[in-house]
């Protein structure tokens, strides 16, 4: 049954797959506590996301595929009960004394514990653990870490342990909460034998270090600061970033110094744990969604090494269904706690809508990742919604928008295609490149922390080139060839060519290039004010919204398209930014494209009118539209 090949990028109905699939072998074979709480979330016995269905899911179709060549992991239920028996030992925080675990938490501590290589290391050296706000994966982090520290460490020496997050008083809370449990283990056997046996200091236990050390054997945990980025020279067992979807965790060449200096370490595994943020363009929340699309693509064997388990709620609708919150609320299920936490949720709600921050209570407590601003110009769900990986721009109509720098802003091309769907829609397909100066940055690792985007990475899937001039500024020449190579490499009917002038000398060199070396193309400065670019700007808008948009992953478009805010005058909205650093050339681009691209379906637009179709053709098609209306004589040809 392994072989079974489910796709569920399209469908996304897990459960549909799951009734199409015979579990009873793995179903009787496995009785332990996280595979029971896959088949219970399939079976529908608790309320969950799709996020949680699709990892069950996966849990349940790898425990098929073991003994498979292609599938060199394992699920070792003797890992599984280790872990889960340590963790009905470890205190909770406030009361100092073991909680029962809940079948969600289990299932978490199995998974990330539980399946291994062929090797015996852990199978997941990346996870993502992600749930709403005050349901205890601190706590939950805690647990892995001690038992990494105190159990996975017995025989080795020199290893290294991490807990980060963004400063210090957040670091210092996930440092207390091991700290607190390791204090309670060691006072009780066998714990405080080992204690002694690794010469952990009680009293260092109580103070303020930011270490813990183990005398006999040179190991250690590590408490570091993502604002101090000290994590060179280390190689961690164990790393737990918390709160990593806070946008301060952007730098991800931060992120590679932990996560290179695992590469050689046994057994190693670096978890970020967080809640949903505003901004929905952070590394933490783009990981998520390559390993949900891994997770859906399930006869692939991408993403095999990265986990993903997201408690949250499907739809912004259900902000208004408190019977849904559970999605992301999983202590919600624990009967003990219902009645208040519902009641401190609704609360919260409340106060929120009142203050005109709903958007804060679905980030933090449905743990939705959406704008944080009611002037956003498009919605998360709609840029997201629009992704596909299945478009053949060659050969197409296209109309271009081209917004030239000023500063340290970047030049955009964005190219606008009209097509008809498969159902007989009109749509537009969007595609973009970018040119990034860093003279203003100082350099382009500079420019990538400012604003948050991998633009080396980028270049080389082609979404952007970093400016080939030697003092980091726009290079004019680098522009104009890089345009003329793409639309002649992938035989583009270029129809328009709309710009913003901006004063710069540099688009009219471009401008008089284009109108000398490509006649046919309409080239047209279109005048920035809002009263001209209202009814584009919309149009764009409600093209997202209404599902008429299709692009590629671009996530220098992406995060363009989610930077962009809508400010109103008498003349209709216009598009802005809310802070320098933020860039939104892109939009400006594709709004100038979108200038006469706008008008391509419509029968009464000059673009349709006849003499704008025959000029279109070529001499050849010309000499077939006249012999089909009869204006030229067959006999003619025959002639010449």
């Amino acid at each position: 049954m392994s072989d079974i090949k489910i796709d569920l990028t399209k469908t996304h109905d897990v459960i549909g797959a799951y009734r199409s699939i015979d579990f009873t072998h793995i179903r009787d074979k496995y009785q332990d506590p996280g595979t029971r709480y896959a088949f219970d979330v399939l079976d529908g016995k608790y309320v969950t996301g799709y996020h949680i269905k699709l990892s069950c899911f996966r849990h349940l179709r790898d425990l098929q595929r073991q003994g498979d060549k292609d599938f060199p992991y394992h699920y070792s239920l003797e890992d599984v009960t280790a872990i889960l028996n340590f963790a009905a030992q470890c205190p909770e925080v406030k009361t100092l004394k073991p909680v029962k675990l809940m079948a969600w938490q289990k299932f978490i501590l199995a998974t990330l514990i539980g399946w291994r290589h062929s090797d015996g290391d852990k199978r997941y050296a990346r996870a993502i653990v992600s749930v709403a706000r005050h349901q205890g994966k601190t706590y939950l982090m805690a647990i892995i870490t001690v038992y990494s520290f105190l159990i996975e460490s017995i025989g080795e020496a020199s290893q290294d342990y991490l807990v980060t997050s963004k400063n210090f008083k957040q670091t210092s809370k996930i440092l207390s909460y091991i700290k607190s449990t390791l204090r309670v283990l060691l006072e009780q056997e066998p714990w405080a034998s080992l204690g002694v046996e690794d010469g952990i200091n009680l009293k260092s236990l109580a103070s303020k270090s930011d270490s813990i050390f183990m005398s006999s054997n040179n190991n250690e945990l590590k408490a570091i600061t993502w604002e101090s980025g000290q994590y060179d020279g280390s190689h961690f067992k164990t790393a737990i970033g918390d709160e990593f979807g806070d946008p301060a965790f952007s730098d991800v060449d931060k992120i590679s110094k932990i996560t290179s200096g695992q590469v050689d370490v046994n057994d190693k595994q670096f978890i970020q744990i967080s809640t949903a943020y505003p901004d929905a363009t952070v590394p933490f929340h783009q990981d998520e969604k390559r390993i949900i699309t891994a997770m859906e693509q399930d006869w692939k064997r991408d993403g095999d090494t990265y986990c993903c388990l997201i408690w949250a709620v499907d739809d912004i609708n259900e902000t208004e269904q408190p019977d849904m919150w559970v999605k992301a609320n999983p202590l919600l299920d624990m009967p003990d706690k219902h009645n208040k936490l519902m009641l401190d949720l609704k609360t919260e709600k409340d106060a929120d809508q009142l203050a005109g921050n709903i958007f804060s209570f679905q980030n933090k407590s449905l743990n939705m990742w959406l704008q944080s601003s009611a002037d956003s110009y498009v919605s998360l769900q709609s840029v997201e919604e629009s992704i596909t990986d299945d478009f053949d721009i060659n050969g197409r109509e296209v109309y271009i928008g081209f917004d030239y720098s000023q500063f340290s802003d970047n030049t955009a091309f964005g190219f606008v295609f009209p097509y008809i769907n498969d159902e007989g829609e009109s749509k537009y397909f969007l595609y973009q490149h970018s040119f990034i100066p860093w003279n203003h940055a100082g350099s382009i690792e500079n420019k990538e922390k400012q604003d948050g985007i991998n633009y080396r990475e980028l270049e080389k899937r082609g979404f952007c080139t970093i400016t080939g001039h030697q003092d980091g500024i726009i290079n004019t020449d680098q522009v104009y060839n890089w345009l003329v190579d793409f639309v002649q490499r992938h035989n583009l009917q270029v129809i328009y060519f709309g710009y913003d002038e901006a004063g710069s000398y540099q688009v009219l060199n471009i401008k008089d290039s284009l109108i000398a070396n490509f006649p046919t193309w309409q080239v047209e400065n279109i005048k920035q004010w809002p009263s001209n670019l209202a009814k584009p700007t919309k149009y764009l808008q409600d093209a997202f919204t209404t599902h008429k948009i299709a692009r590629y992953d671009d996530p220098v478009m992406g995060k363009a398209l989610l930077n962009a805010i809508v400010t109103n005058s008498a003349y209709g909205i216009s598009v802005d930014k809310n802070k320098a650093t933020l860039k939104i050339d892109v939009v400006d681009a594709l709004i100038d494209a979108l200038f006469q691209g706008m008008y391509h379906f419509d029968e009464y637009s000059s673009y349709n009118s006849e003499f704008a179709k025959f000029s279109r053709m070529s001499a050849a098609e010309q000499i077939q539209e006249g012999l089909r209306k009869g204006a030229i004589d067959p006999e003619f040809l025959d002639d010449i």
